[in-house]
């Protein structure tokens, strides 16, 4: 064994509590949820891959994810950068505020989410008249997503940007870098890794959301029901294959989504040095 792999005393010991851990709390509830699925049938589970309704539901929660995480990642982006670079009256007020859709009830987000985008909401009723409708569309379902993620991305950048000294910025100026050369040469590659785990974050938690989004979705089939909401349905019903081959379905699809973020913030972190090899 090298002198590498005995840094760490019991290694031994500690690996096997780590997998112990991780199997008892991850990987056998996981494949419960696998084996449960499986007692529905084949001609069962096709019924549900194929149903329209489901289908719907899937392609609105992960599209809706999707939109919002990529909201997130701009607007995340330039708040971590007022928070780190600049001092302004509030500041600690606003930082403190970016941590509140950790606090706050998924459920007390969403109620005040639709209080003030329905139609005769605060915010709402000056959209009514323009023809926008937010609350019970999938618009106020992304905004929901948006509103609980951006913690997620502003927390995962923050600490780098905090790390970037100064000095990377002058030194680039010295030789000639615009300030848009510095932004996209200098500091975006460095960034990226932490924009992309900011990114997975947020988007693994609006897949799985329920509580902020049940209230302003309006839960309208084939409209604006997401993919949760379906398994609680089919919970309700008692049909536990069903609803646990509805998850099985988002399980996948998050993973292999996942799996490709990962692989492309692995290989930023190589092109950029920022990880050991």
């Amino acid at each position: 064994m090298s002198q590498r792999s005995r840094v760490l005393p019991g290694f031994g010991l500690s690996l096997g509590f780590t997998l112990a851990y991780v199997s008892l709390i991850v990987l056998i509830p996981l494949s419960a949820v696998f084996i449960r699925s499986l007692g529905i049938g084949w001609d069962g589970l096709w019924e549900i891959l194929t149903s329209e309704r489901i289908l719907k539901s899937l392609q609105l929660s992960f599209s809706a994810a999707l939109i919002a995480a990529l909201v997130n990642v701009i607007f995340g982006l330039l708040l971590a950068w007022c928070l780190v670079r600049y001092s302004f009256p509030g500041k600690r007020i606003v930082d403190a505020l970016v941590d509140l859709p950790f606090a706050l009830p998924t459920a007390v987000a969403g109620i005040a989410l639709t209080s003030l985008y329905a139609p005769t909401g605060w915010i709402g009723q000056y959209l009514e008249p323009l023809g926008i409708q937010v609350a019970y569309t999938p618009i106020g379902i992304t905004l929901a997503l948006i509103f609980i993620g951006l913690p997620f991305v502003v927390r995962t950048v923050q600490p780098v940007l905090s790390d970037i000294e100064s000095e990377l910025e002058e030194a680039a100026s010295a030789l000639g870098a615009n300030r848009w050369q510095t932004i996209t040469k200098v500091l975006l590659p460095i960034l990226f890794p932490a924009l992309l785990t900011g990114f997975a974050l947020a988007f693994a938690r609006g897949v799985g959301e329920y509580g902020s989004v049940i209230f302003i979705a309006g839960n309208q089939p084939y409209k604006t029901e997401i993919a949760p909401l379906m398994i609680i349905s089919r919970l309700e019903e008692y049909d536990y294959a069903g609803a646990t081959t509805i998850a099985v379905v988002m399980l996948i699809l998050s993973f292999a989504i996942l799996f490709l973020i990962n692989l492309v913030q692995a290989w930023a972190s190589r092109r950029t040095g920022r990880v050991a090899q």
